[in-house]
């Protein structure tokens, strides 16, 4: 082995990966996610130990002789016995003097005076096939702070499964270097090592790690002085040349920004769903809104369409009393109106102008509400159309982000939870009456309300559309009825018919246009209210959206400033041509 060497620029690397890694532990403090933040604590917590090792697999594989006889301190420093002796995890780091430090029941650091320690830490772990739910834990998480996992197999058997679960977790979450041992060798013949070594290889490849770095070994030889025949060597040149000669503290650095580095793309893959799941939200919000602005807009034409019958109407009936009034204006008819009328009040002008006014409030009363029944349906199947429509939109939606995300499921669960009440909500407002009848729906039209008939959900729609337009149309005609009254009561002789006729035009005139802006803005405002309901079921929805954009917004600053001061210090230390 090489004597120990230290570069104080290790010291200037250490300090500014601790302050990428801070912020990479800031950052899963606000995603809120325990295992993240205890890796990453482990993680900072280890920037400045020498290069690790963690020894892995099943009982009885070895481990603690391979331990032993690769640090050559010519006695047992990892227990050895028939029956498993590993019953915590053991980091073995150097010391001046030999002493062991229990951080734990579950974990202790042994600390020895041998030069190999001075550049890397080996921690030994229980058998994969023994461990425990506190172990397995605190196994798993040395992987993220490890520089080298090393896989000690039976060279008898190097296919148990527990260890290879491991290997999955190791490569597919980690992606750490790897290297194997085939402890025992002693054991087997050459050929049949040979074999292994073979199937070893082909197996690692299966699983997805070409060239496989492997050594044979029997501790037992190296421990007996068997040092030519033991492979040790073969294993420790391997170290030497790849991590020792003062590269471990450079290959340190590196790797804990590659572990924070895939910490942060981790993260960052989370975000990703995250995102995918708003995108998707604030769409079908935005689609919601493209549909209620769409029916909006047909009910409103349809009511421009109502309101151009109701004058069409309306013209005809005032046309023909238009016509009936000039008629008998003219100097004939009046003169014999005035003859008759010595004999008969009941013939006089005034009688005859209280018969026209009562036949035009006739007809108007007929023509009208012909024209409104027939135009307050189709407002009415519109405006329930909407209802359904984004009801079903509501049962249609799609969720990205599952309560069983591995970052997110509290999110994911908090917004299943806003969901679930948005649908119970609307489905509850579509099945409730004075939602739809409410006097708040009408300002000004209250006296409607206790006259609607009864009737459930957006089936009452219809029914209060029309109270709406008759209680309107009752108002502008009556007042148009009234001034003509007025107007009658004060004609005195047929010398002034230009004039009469001219007021009473005017008065037509007026109640026409009063007809039209006032069905429009009465019927418009009913949907604009009703369309304002709607919109308030959504009111939770939209606070959820407004937060996850906020949210959002500050995951991805926090990933990409730590993602910029990563690769920086990344692309720095690749000028140290490391292994």
């Amino acid at each position: 082995m090489s004597v120990f060497q230290f570069d104080p620029k290790i010291e200037v690397y250490q300090s500014l990966i601790d302050e990428a890694v801070k912020n990479l532990h800031e950052l899963t403090q606000e995603i809120q996610n325990k295992e993240l933040m205890e890796t990453v604590s482990s993680l900072r917590a280890r920037i400045r130990d020498p290069y690790m090792f963690v020894v892995v697999g099943e009982v009885k594989a070895g481990k603690s002789s391979f331990i032993n006889a690769l640090l050559s301190a010519g006695r047992e420093i990892c227990k050895v016995a028939p029956q498993p002796m590993t019953d915590t995890i053991q980091q073995i780091v150097y010391g001046p003097e030999e002493q062991e430090v229990h951080i734990n029941p579950y974990f202790k650091r042994h600390f020895i005076p041998a030069e190999i320690l001075k550049e890397i830490a080996i921690v030994d772990t229980p058998g994969t096939n023994t461990i425990v739910a506190h172990h397995q834990e605190i196994t798993e998480r040395f992987i993220p702070s490890s520089d080298l996992i090393v896989f000690v197999f039976e060279a008898k058997n190097p296919y148990r499964q527990s260890a290879w679960d491991l290997f999955d977790f190791i490569k597919d979450e980690w992606r750490k270097k790897i290297i194997f041992v085939l402890q025992q060798k002693d054991l087997m013949s050459p050929e049949d090592l040979a074999v292994n070594e073979k199937g070893l290889a082909e197996y690692a490849f299966k699983k997805g790690l070409p060239s496989a770095k492997i050594f044979s070994v029997s501790a037992k030889d190296e421990l007996e002085g068997r040092t030519d025949q033991s492979g040790f060597t073969l294993l420790r040149n391997y170290i030497n040349a790849n991590i020792l000669q003062g590269k471990a503290g450079f290959i340190k650095l590196y790797n804990n920004v590659s572990t924070a580095q895939n910490i942060n793309s981790r993260i960052y893959k989370g975000i990703l769903d995250r995102k995918e799941q708003f995108l998707y939200d604030l769409n079908f919000r935005n689609d919601i809104r493209t549909t209620l602005d769409e029916q909006e807009a047909k009910s409103k034409q349809q009511v421009a369409v109502l309101a151009e019958n109701l004058l069409a109407a309306y013209d005809r009936a005032t046309l023909k009393t238009e016509k009936e009034l000039e008629a008998g204006l003219g100097m004939f008819n009046m003169v014999k109106r005035s003859l008759i009328s010595v004999f008969s009040k009941s013939q006089s002008v005034k009688e005859w102008l209280t018969g026209l006014l009562s036949g035009l409030e006739k007809d108007l009363q007929i023509e009208l509400q012909n024209k409104l029944t027939g135009g307050i349906g189709d407002i009415a199947d519109n405006i329930q159309q909407m209802g359904k429509i984004i009801d079903l939109k509501i049962r249609n939606s799609r969720t990205v982000l599952k309560d069983s995300h591995e970052l997110f499921a509290e999110i994911a669960e908090r917004r299943a939870g806003v969901f679930r009440e948005l649908q119970e909500t609307f489905t509850s407002f579509l099945n409730r009456s004075e939602n739809f009848s409410s006097a708040d729906l009408f300002p000004g039209q209250e006296s409607l309300s206790p006259q609607i008939a009864g009737g459930t959900g957006m089936g009452i729609v219809g029914i209060v559309l029309a109270a709406i337009a008759k209680g309107t149309i009752f108002d502008v005609t009556g007042g148009i009825l009234s001034g003509l009254g007025f107007l009658f009561a004060g004609a005195l002789a047929f010398f002034q018919k230009r004039k009469f006729m001219d007021s009473f035009r005017k008065e037509i005139n007026k109640g026409r246009n009063d007809l039209d802006s006032e069905v429009k803005a009465r019927l418009n405002q009913y949907i604009v209210n009703i369309r304002q309901k709607i919109e308030r079921s959504f009111s939770n929805f939209d606070g959820l959206l407004q937060y996850e954009e906020k949210q959002l917004a500050r995951l991805d600053g926090f990933h990409n400033k730590i993602k910029d001061d990563l690769s920086g210090l990344e692309t720095e230390l690749q000028g140290y041509q490391l292994a």
